[in-house]
């Protein structure tokens, strides 16, 4: 029972009050579905797509489940010591991983995505409880005082939370039983170009990014920090093979935008970047590169 969908959570500028919401940590990581069938388990991204070599650590702990079928939703983060997530470890595989479950959509067959989210999550936890494998985590939640708790995240200096329905069914595509409050702006873009690197710097200057306004990659900006030296000769590799020789953006930015010495590529590759704020023109303030998005399609991105 695939679901067609995952949920997705709508941004929002403030968490909802009143009772009828429950709020969860935001985990900066990859939205994984989790199948279990008899025995065997399949890991598969937003888009439905098959990553399970790509987290073995993490199928191994689901296969520990003791029903016969399951149908899990979360996401798997590289934790660091101090317990927070972090999407750049993630990357580099260098950190502790963990898979944090925050919904079940079906248990031994049983399709429970017609329940309340409460109900869910108590069968969920349940479920959590009868194994002792760490890398599964249950994620726990709040009732109510949403402001409170995002303040507490953003102290924390977390991602942000996501806010839920008590009461709702589960629903794949974005709607408004599911929204999301980010403590620091973070935003998926298009990759359309790069520049040359100054200095003693290999690889790439910065990225050229953008958006889609319906069918146009508009220009968004570029950034040029956040990167580790291997990333960027990583980056570069990935790049070169998909070269163009007009840039991809509608209309195409200005030489005066980004700089000399810039390479148009196809717009093929997602970046998550954090950022401070949107300028008036539509460009990003004070970018910072986090990684690349393997899971996101490109014409998916859009400014949030």
């Amino acid at each position: 029972m695939t679901p067609r969908a995952l949920q997705l959570a709508t941004l929002v500028d403030e968490a909802p009050e009143g009772d009828d919401w429950l709020h969860e940590q935001k985990f900066d990581g990859y939205r994984i579905c989790a199948e279990l069938a008899r025995g065997k388990v399949k890991l598969l991204s937003r888009r439905f797509k098959d990553w399970t070599e790509e987290f073995p650590t993490i199928a191994a702990a689901v296969a520990t489940l003791p029903v016969k079928d399951a149908i899990l939703d979360g996401e798997v983060a590289a934790v660091l010591p101090d317990g927070r997530t972090s999407f750049q470890a993630l990357q580099q595989r260098g950190a502790e991983l963990a898979y944090f479950v925050f919904d079940v959509l079906a248990i031994d067959r049983e399709d429970l995505t017609g329940l309340p989210l409460e109900e869910r999550k108590a069968r969920l936890a349940k479920l959590l409880k009868k194994t002792k494998n760490k890398v599964l985590r249950y994620s726990d939640h709040v009732v109510g005082n949403g402001g409170a708790f995002f303040r507490a995240a953003c102290e924390k200096q977390l991602e942000g939370i996501v806010s839920k329905r008590r009461d709702a069914p589960y629903r794949g595509g974005r709607g408004t039983t599911w929204v999301k409050t980010k403590c620091m702006k973070r935003q998926e873009l298009v990759i359309g170009g790069w520049t040359d690197p100054e200095g003693s710097r290999n690889g790439i200057g910065s990225l050229v990014l953008g958006v889609y306004d319906r069918s146009k990659l508009v220009y968004a900006g570029k950034v040029g920090t956040g990167f580790t030296a291997k990333t960027l000769i990583q980056i570069r590799k990935e790049l070169d093979t998909l070269a163009r020789d007009q840039p991809a953006f509608d209309p195409p930015p200005p030489r005066s935008w980004t700089g000399p010495g810039v390479h148009w590529v196809e717009p093929a590759l997602v970046a998550e970047v954090s950022f401070t704020e949107w300028t008036d023109d539509g460009r990003l303030r004070h970018p910072s590169f986090q990684g690349l998005r393997r899971d996101k399609d490109p014409k998916d991105v859009v400014r949030e």
